[in-house]
């Protein structure tokens, strides 16, 4: 039962998860949600969406998950995970087939490492976008972007590989790649100007088949971010 429309107070609730499969609830738009969507997509997980009106949640879903955020992954056995972190996580070792995360634990440990230091990064993105809706100066903010984006080039300049864990893409680039989709709506793309190793990388996980089956366009995350911003998102945007 999946559904591109939105599910809004009142939708009926679907039924069981089929057994071969998992379900995702879902919005469209939402990078967090974005991170469950590129590891299902890359790992080949058999799985359904629903996506949720995050401003009129269904009775059911907040049932599910009291906090009514997005993504959550259910089980056929009824078991209900959240947050995009954990549920890449929880995916990733339920199918062990096509391993994103490093099968030591240091291997762990680094790519959980780097992910907290990138958790530091996105507030970032959020507060440059509020401060120049309001018209407020935001060189000081983008220098400060630009800094991180620069340790960022260092790793890899360092480490000398083409992704952030090695020569192909692993766990920690799906879990950075739904921000930098979004340089261009947070319209701070040239912050990566300075950065070649780390445009380099951008340009790379374009090419990645699970990044494009489920890319939008800067102009549609432009124009759902700004309606949502006006107090008016529509979930459904482009369907």
């Amino acid at each position: 039962m999946s559904s591109e429309k939105s599910f809004a107070a009142g939708s009926p609730a679907p039924g069981p998860v089929p057994k071969d499969q998992v379900r995702l609830y879902s919005m469209r738009f939402c990078p967090f949600a974005q991170r469950t969507r590129l590891v299902l997509h890359a790992k080949g997980i058999k799985f359904e969406t629903i996506n949720i009106h995050l401003k009129q949640k269904p009775d059911w879903f907040l049932e599910k998950n009291p906090e009514g955020l997005v993504p959550l992954i259910e089980t056929p056995a009824g078991e209900v995970v959240n947050e995009s972190v954990i549920t890449s996580e929880f995916l990733d070792e339920m199918y062990p087939e096509k391993k994103l995360l490093p099968a030591t634990p240091f291997g762990k440990a680094q790519q959980k490492m780097m992910l907290e230091h990138f958790s530091k990064i996105t507030p970032h993105l959020f507060k440059i976008s509020s401060a120049r809706r309001k018209g407020d100066d935001v060189s000081g903010l983008e220098a400060e972007l630009k800094e991180k984006f620069t340790n960022l080039n260092e790793h890899l300049v360092k480490r000398k590989t083409k992704f952030f864990g090695g020569d192909t893409i692993t766990f920690i680039d799906y879990m950075m790649w739904p921000f930098f989709e979004r340089l261009g709506m947070f319209e701070v793309q040239h912050c990566l100007d300075h950065t070649p190793e780390l445009k380099k990388w951008t340009e790379r996980m374009l090419e990645d088949p699970a990044v494009k089956a489920i890319m939008h366009s800067t102009e549609d995350h432009k124009t759902f971010y700004n309606n949502f911003l006006d107090g008016k998102p529509d979930f459904d945007y482009g369907l």
